[in-house]
């Protein structure tokens, strides 16, 4: 039921005894104990019927979560006042446009608003990040899986898609609960169209309960009482009870519960399937968020090198007027330096703005106001080149060895030899262990596997809509109403043996089926639909595993290459730069190895950068990598496998 009683003005009856007769105060007393609890149930509030509904969605979900995930964790759609994004507003004082900006607990409710104190500000327990008094943000990559999980706009609306869908289900499973419905009226006429004036009131309450099962029978059962009094003439009363039952039962189309409860199955499916849909989503947010924290980092060192390189090139102009003035240069030397500082002044102010507008766009995948000033870690870039290190050493090893090794005729035949896995990381696995291991883990595919499952249940129910409809209808009505016409009438009772009794039997015969026809039809071509989306996914996921080993061996491979390169471009660098002092070369031999160097440190960070995301890439596209509630994920271990298969 849904009364409103503060809405509508009803209150429950008082405890006060009517004034009449003895038999008049008895039977009101008895219809206010037996309709009481009628409305009382009914007068909820629409704060009481919120909190209903999480409880029930929570439920749900928490039911949900351990079928579809083999865990349960925390939920809800209830976000902390105390959000990183407004407090960056208020804190750091940046400009909003107005109090939707803050959250809608800022909002002005209007007079009819149904709940004074919701939505509140609340405060969370634990806070993502804290903000320094006059200082910019300063932000981890952990902190920032956090911060996104809290405040990236589309988490929280994957979050309410699993709720909504919950509630979807407890709606479906509320059509097969036993419903409750009560109406209570009181009606006072005045006739003046005969001589004598009759006014009267006539009381009527009625409470009904229908339940269906999932075989497709239907029980409707009520009881309605009547209370009539002339206020005019004689004064005279009558009191009236009709009760009444009936049962449908559909034999043939419509019946069995693979048909009438398809509606339920389908919805207890969806918030499986919204639940796979939010775990891929964390996965892809979170991959997202650690490439462009990765990447805002990448820029910023490269417009750091771009600085370096410009200063370089500012100072090998210096020199090179110097050499002209002393006629140890030529004015064209002069010139390509001046041009090579020039360009290399646009190349830093264009690095410098990239980095400026990847840290907005990155600000802005977190939820958080792109003008807010927040710095980043430079750590987790220094964790990332920490193998680097050796591998530099391994290089000059290299070097070293390969000079005192005899260099080859020019002219002998080359062979070339691809990369091993000698060096491989621990993720980079064979192809096809790795696609299988996708094939296991990816919620995506589990989706559209459903979803053709989900196909062939609507085929058979659509097929049922094809033939002959057989129902069976029984009723049974004892008692009687009174009216006003009736309040001479004798009190009415409920005697079985006076009541009114009905069978009926129904046969709709499949002769035009023509809507029917055409859907069943459809739901077949749905059903290839489905199959080629499970397919289609199938290969999706296989190309991007593929591809992902690839960029992983690339992203390999290019590291050592540029750590190479970087020694060579180095050294380059060195005895350029002391020939050119020596007068045995030309500026523009040395603008090339400065220039080179450039390029070289620009491609290392680039290649190291690259296969911590193709790492990430990997675990997110074989659906291995764990993200909890809180954003944090855990990363997968090849050692995993073993053990499971252990």
């Amino acid at each position: 039921m849904s009364i409103h009683c503060k809405e509508f003005g009803l209150r429950p009856f008082s405890g006060t005894t009517p004034a009449g007769s003895g038999p008049e105060k008895r039977l009101r007393r008895r219809l206010r104990w037996l309709f009481l609890p009628l409305f009382l149930a009914g007068c909820q509030t629409p704060a009481e019927y919120r909190r209903e509904a999480d409880s029930t969605a929570g439920r749900i979900i928490q039911e949900k979560q351990q079928q579809a995930l083999n865990k349960t964790e925390p939920f809800t759609i209830e976000r902390p006042g105390d959000l990183l994004r407004r407090r960056l507003l208020i804190e750091q004082h940046l400009p909003y446009a107005g109090e939707a900006s803050l959250g809608a607990d800022k909002l002005p409710t209007g007079e009819h608003w149904p709940e004074k104190d919701y939505p509140r500000q609340t405060v969370s327990a634990d806070q993502d990040a804290v903000i320094a008094a006059g200082k910019p943000l300063q932000l981890s990559l952990v902190q920032a899986l956090q911060v996104g999980a809290r405040n990236n706009f589309d988490y929280q609306t994957s979050k309410e898609n699993v709720f909504r869908a919950a509630l979807d289900l407890d709606l479906e499973r509320n059509f097969f609960r036993n419903l409750f419905n009560g109406r209570a009226s009181n009606l006072i006429s005045t006739d003046l169209f005969d001589e004598s004036t009759v006014t009267g009131s006539e009381t009527n309450a009625s409470l009904s309960l229908t339940r269906t099962l999932k075989s497709g029978a239907q029980f409707t059962a009520a009881l309605a009482v009547d209370l009539v009094k002339l206020l005019t003439q004689d004064r005279s009363s009558s009191f009236g009870i009709v009760g009444d039952a009936t049962i449908t039962i559909p034999l043939l189309r419509g019946s069995g519960a693979h048909i009438v409860a398809e509606p339920l199955t389908q919805a207890e499916r969806n918030v499986v399937y919204a639940l796979w849909e939010f775990e891929q989503f964390k996965k892809i947010l979170a991959v997202g968020i650690a490439r462009d924290y990765l990447d805002v980092l990448r820029r910023i060192l490269e417009s750091e090198n771009a600085a370096e390189n410009y200063r370089n090139l500012i100072a090998s102009s210096r020199r090179s007027r110097r050499l002209a003035d002393a006629g140890r240069a030529t004015e064209i030397d002069v010139n390509q330096s001046v041009q090579n500082e020039l360009r290399a002044k646009n190349r830093w102010l264009s690095a410098k703005e990239l980095s400026k507008s990847r840290l907005d766009a990155f600000k802005r995948r977190l939820g958080l106001p792109p003008d807010a000033e927040i710095l980043l870690d430079r750590g987790e870039l220094d964790r990332l080149f920490a193998s680097t290190d050796e591998l530099m050493k391994e290089v000059v090893r290299e070097a070293e060895r390969a000079s005192t090794q005899k260099v080859p005729p020019a002219d002998e035949p080359i062979e070339l030899v691809e990369p091993g896995h000698e060096k491989a990381g621990p993720l980079e696995m064979e192809s096809s262990p790795a696609v299988k291991l996708a094939l296991e883990n990816r919620h995506d595919l589990r989706i559209a596997e459903g979803k053709a499952y989900d196909a062939q249940r609507k085929v058979v129910v659509f097929a049922d809509a094809l033939g002959a409809e057989l129902t069976l209808f029984g009723s049974a009505r004892m008692g009687e109403g009174r009216t006003l016409a009736t309040s001479q009438a004798d009190r009415a009772s409920l005697r079985p043996d006076r009541g009114f009794y009905t069978a009926l039997l129904t046969l709709d015969l499949p002769f035009e089926r023509t809507a029917e026809r055409n859907d069943y039809r459809n739901s077949l071509i749905v059903l290839e639909r489905a199959v080629r989306e499970v397919q289609e996914r199938e290969d999706e996921i296989k190309l991007a595993i593929r591809n992902d080993l690839r960029t992983m061996f690339e992203a390999r491979e290019s590291r050592q290459i540029q750590a190479r390169a970087l020694f060579v471009a180095e050294n380059r660098v060195k005895s350029t730069t002391m020939f050119f002092e020596a007068g045995r070369t030309q500026i523009r031999e040395l603008l090339d190895a400065q220039e080179a160097l450039i390029n070289a440190r620009n491609a290392l960070i680039s290649a190291v950068v690259d296969y911590r995301v193709a790492e990430l890439d990997f675990q997110r596209d074989a659906g291995v990598l764990q993200i909890d509630e809180r954003g944090i994920w855990r990363e997968f271990s090849p050692g995993e496998i073993k053990n499971d298969k252990q």
